[in-house]
């Protein structure tokens, strides 16, 4: 028991020390962007009946999301609860909720990208995974804690790092309605004329976040 304590008391300190780090608290941001980016098109395709890819049957992958089209309302389902999960993520006192939705869902895509054979893809669903296992280790030890009551009540009420300017949260948001924008143009939903203007858009978006990264940095220094 004592050495779980003392397991407990490391981890609980590294927490505490991660979540005022400038830095970790903005790819905290970029990852939750980023599965948000990724689920709301796919999710949005799938959610209205809409065929995710039109790949011949003949083909492993067109004959596995074929059949999946052909189920029908689960598929339907599926769309739903990826629409769902992105919308939690992005809302701050959701987001634990969000990972643990994407949490069965990502880890089911992944392993049927490997199964079936996804060549390149495989990659970047292990990536997502990854990225929804680190989303949980960033927000969910507060809740073992609370659960547990092995660590101090208090041990969480370090300064959390939610500094970011308001010209970086325009930047944010910009940046992911690009991305999003993008897929949509993927998957045929937006005119291709559309994406030398969304590029533009994403630019500026970057620019945006930059701006906001420098105001905060020299504001900290001051």
């Amino acid at each position: 028991m004592r050495s779980w304590s003392s397991f407990a008391g490391v981890v609980d300190r590294w927490h505490a020390w991660s979540r005022t780090q400038p830095w970790l608290y903005r790819f905290t941001l970029v990852n939750r962007l980023l599965l948000a980016t990724a689920f709301l098109p796919s999710g949005l395709v799938k959610a209205t009946g809409q065929r995710f890819t039109h790949l011949p049957v003949s083909d492993s992958v067109g004959f596995f999301f074929e059949a999946m089209y052909r189920t029908g309302p689960y598929w339907i389902f599926i769309g739903v609860v990826q629409l769902t999960a992105a919308v939690l993520i992005l809302i701050p006192r959701t987001a634990l909720l969000g990972a643990l939705l994407f949490l069965p869902v990502v880890a089911s895509i992944c392993l049927i990208t490997w199964g079936v054979g996804f060549s390149g893809t495989v990659w970047i669903t292990s990536a997502m995974l990854l990225s929804v296992l680190y989303l949980l280790c960033w927000d969910s030890w507060r809740v073992w804690e609370a659960v547990t009551r092995i660590v101090r009540p208090d041990a969480f009420r370090s300064r959390v790092c939610d500094d970011i300017t308001r010209i970086e949260a325009i930047g944010w948001i910009t940046g992911m309605a690009t991305g999003a924008g993008l897929l949509l143009i993927a998957r045929g939903w937006l005119p291709r004329a559309l994406t030398p203007r969304l590029l533009v858009i994403g630019l500026v978006a970057c620019a945006l976040v930059g701006t906001g990264w420098l105001l905060t940095w020299r504001r900290h220094r001051t």
